[in-house]
């Protein structure tokens, strides 16, 4: 009888899991889009547990606080970016660095920076949420610089790379800026074109 209850159990157990796990999903895809339309003030746990169909309760048991869902829900989502860029070159990029130039570019012109930026401003007057935002910031960072050099074909231990792909990284998060504002997107695309040729130059 113990064993039938037990198998019983566990097949419970594992629809459950999986919807806990699809709610916790649809929480951090809410608080990013919340972010990126509204800002850390208008963005509460209340908010963004209406817009995800859950209830304030189900949103406070996977995320106590404010901060942990934001943090994680930025974490997620470049997360979730990062696999995209690497899966726009599921077999290097081929020497084509314009291309990934404007695949980098591409990550700093939607509703992740959008929020993130959103993120990087509450983070400047919360003390509770900065060291948090800064080291998730140095992580993403991290690994964006190691796409980026393993897509663009390059040896960090020679002279100047390093500091090349960094370049091509602010490059990317400034024009992200500077696409908050207006469709940048003429000017955009020269500069990346621009940035492919210095690239060539630069690192053969």
């Amino acid at each position: 009888m113990g064993g039938v209850s037990t198998v019983g159990d566990r097949v419970d157990r594992v629809p459950k899991q999986d919807r806990s796990r699809a709610t916790r999903q649809r929480l951090l895809e809410a608080a990013v889009a919340c972010l990126a339309e509204h800002g850390w003030a208008g963005s509460t746990v209340s908010v963004v547990a209406e817009r995800a169909g859950v209830s304030r309760g189900a949103a406070q048991h996977h995320f106590p606080t404010r901060e942990d869902l934001f943090t994680a829900a930025v974490e997620y989502v470049a997360e979730e970016r990062s696999t995209a860029l690497r899966a726009l070159f599921p077999e290097g990029a081929a020497g084509d660095r314009r291309a990934v130039v404007s695949a980098l570019v591409d990550l700093y012109t939607g509703p992740l920076f959008r929020a993130a930026l959103h993120l990087w401003v509450a983070a400047s007057n919360e003390d509770q949420l900065r060291p948090r935002v800064t080291e998730l910031e140095a992580r993403v960072g991290r690994e964006t610089h190691r796409i980026a050099v393993d897509l663009l074909g390059v040896d960090e231990s020679c002279p100047g790379v390093r500091e090349t792909v960094q370049g091509v990284l602010d490059m990317a998060r400034g024009l992200g800026l500077a696409n908050l504002l207006t469709d940048d997107a003429g000017r955009r695309d020269r500069v990346v074109a621009q940035w492919g040729l210095l690239l060539d130059e630069a690192l053969g």
